[in-house]
């Protein structure tokens, strides 16, 4: 097939959607099939082989910390016509998305579109949460223009069915098992994590620095751990503000780091802490799973749906946050960590990125063969 993605987010921006959509780049690629990526201005024009079609960026910087957002602008209609897909796929729609929705639908192509980012409930720490009733009404202008629409999970499938979006299916998840893995521990990373001390337990943090992921929460881990160090991996517009509010404390921001560092990084730690409760599904909790890593998260219907099923992780209530740092010591001291070691690692093991591609696929051939039959 000839597929044509157009993102909302893409290189040089690093988060669960970029990751998910490459992964899944890689695989559609190595079955054979054609692909277009139509994306805000940023990233380089080719990618692993796969042309990258951009449009302009527009920012605006107290929403969602100044994210660039690409245009939709008509140039997007002319690069899928020139392109000529069998499939358009709109990932994450809102901003550039009404380019590609618009498009597809007024050239008679199929559409499926994904749902990854809970924008609504993210406008409220911008204190714009006055608008998630507008924000809303575009999303389902958005999806309910699609033949098919994707969660990347049951808990947000429900919560879109419950907003008025229709046709929605879960798309499995998926994290790449060769690369992450608990043989890439190293006492290099260790120094590199704590800032020259190895011997300290890790609690590992990775993601994007920003106000809607809860890591103000995570102060309260060294109150029961006095011997814990704390790594932020990942940038964003909360890192000031952050830096200043663990000044004090055995914590270290680490950046943004990328392919086998970044593998390493999860490797070399001892525990995953993820205060999140707006993430819909948390795709760096696959990667630590993956990775060996015990979870330690806060309470919300995606790290149910994840823990529950896997025994991987123990979960803390937000309303209390002093809570995680006893759930760390708790797992610390405790043979516990090393069965939820085991857990993690083995529970990861299902999700390679192949199976969830393969499913993807069906739904593209599915909707291929609705259309011939509804034009034969």
């Amino acid at each position: 097939m000839r597929i044509a993605f157009v993102t909302e987010t893409w290189w040089p921006s690093t988060d669960g959607v970029v990751t998910r959509l490459t992964a899944t780049l890689r695989e559609l690629k190595k079955m054979g099939h054609e692909l277009l990526v139509i994306a805000p201005r940023g990233g380089d024009p080719v990618f692993e082989g796969i042309p990258v079609r951009d449009v302009p960026n527009v920012s605006v910087g107290f929403i969602y910390g100044g994210k660039p957002w690409g245009m939709p602008l008509p140039r997007i209609g002319h690069y899928i016509r020139e392109f000529d897909p069998d499939i358009v796929h709109a990932v994450n729609p809102f901003v550039i998305g009404w380019g590609g929705v618009f498009s597809a639908v007024s050239q008679g192509r199929p559409l499926v579109a994904s749902y990854h980012t809970n924008i609504a409930q993210y406008a409220e720490f911008y204190h714009l949460g006055f608008t998630k009733p507008a924000i809303w009404a575009c999303l389902r202008a958005l999806h309910n223009r699609a033949d098919l629409n994707l969660a990347t999970s049951e808990t947000v499938r429900r919560e879109l069915v419950q907003e008025g979006i229709r046709n929605v299916r879960v798309w499995a998840r998926g994290v790449d098992l060769d690369l992450y893995h608990p043989a890439k521990r190293s006492e290099a990373m260790r120094r590199r994590l704590t800032g020259g001390h190895p011997e300290r337990m890790i609690a590992l943090s990775v993601g994007r620095v920003a106000a809607e992921k809860g890591l103000d929460r995570l102060t309260a881990l060294f109150g029961a751990n006095p011997d814990l160090h704390l790594a932020f991996v990942g940038d964003g517009p909360a890192r000031p503000s952050l830096e200043n509010l663990f000044q004090g404390t055995p914590t270290t921001f680490v950046g943004t780091l990328h392919g086998e560092e970044l593998a390493t990084a999860y490797a070399s730690a001892d525990v995953f802490v993820f205060p999140s409760t707006t993430d819909t599904l948390g795709l760096v909790l696959l990667e630590a799973m993956a990775s060996g890593l015990p979870i330690i998260a806060a309470e919300s219907s995606p790290t149910h749906e994840l823990t529950d099923q896997s025994g991987a992780g123990l979960l803390f209530h937000v309303d209390r946050p002093e809570t995680i740092g006893q759930r760390v010591n708790e797992l610390m001291h405790s043979a516990r960590r090393e069965e939820l070691s085991r857990r993690a690692r083995h529970e990861a093991e299902r999700w390679g990125w192949r199976v969830p591609t393969e499913e993807l696929v069906g739904w593209y051939e599915e909707l291929l063969g609705a259309q011939r039959g509804s034009t034969a």
